[in-house]
């Protein structure tokens, strides 16, 4: 079962109040990501996040998940309806973060 995008505008209706909030489409689900830093994603409607500290420290007793089969397991967010709690939590997470690395330059066509 594939992430509905009612599911996807909740969500990202959610975070609304944190700049830099962006999604993509992948296989049916949806990669979240604040400022370019991929955070986590809608998988199956459930929002999963990546187990780095800040959000194990945020969620303690989250249940890990696997977004899909042979992928590494994430947490689970269960918490959604609570907007501060889930503006806190990408917060956090994209402190911790890494910057993404820079998109290479394409290299110019062929044009013979």
């Amino acid at each position: 079962m594939a992430s509905g995008k009612a599911y996807l505008e909740f969500i990202l209706d959610q975070l609304s109040g944190l700049p830099g909030i962006t999604h993509r489409a992948m296989m049916g689900e949806f990669l979240l990501y604040h400022e370019g830093k991929l955070f986590g994603g809608l998988y199956d409607d459930r929002l999963l996040v990546k187990p780095i500290a800040s959000a194990v420290s945020m969620l303690p007793d989250a249940p890990q998940e696997l977004p899909y089969e042979g992928a590494k397991p994430m947490l689970l967010v269960e918490n959604v309806d609570d907007r501060d709690f889930l503006t806190d939590l990408v917060r956090r997470m994209s402190a911790e973060l890494p910057a993404p690395k820079p998109k290479k330059p394409k290299s110019p066509k062929n044009t013979k």
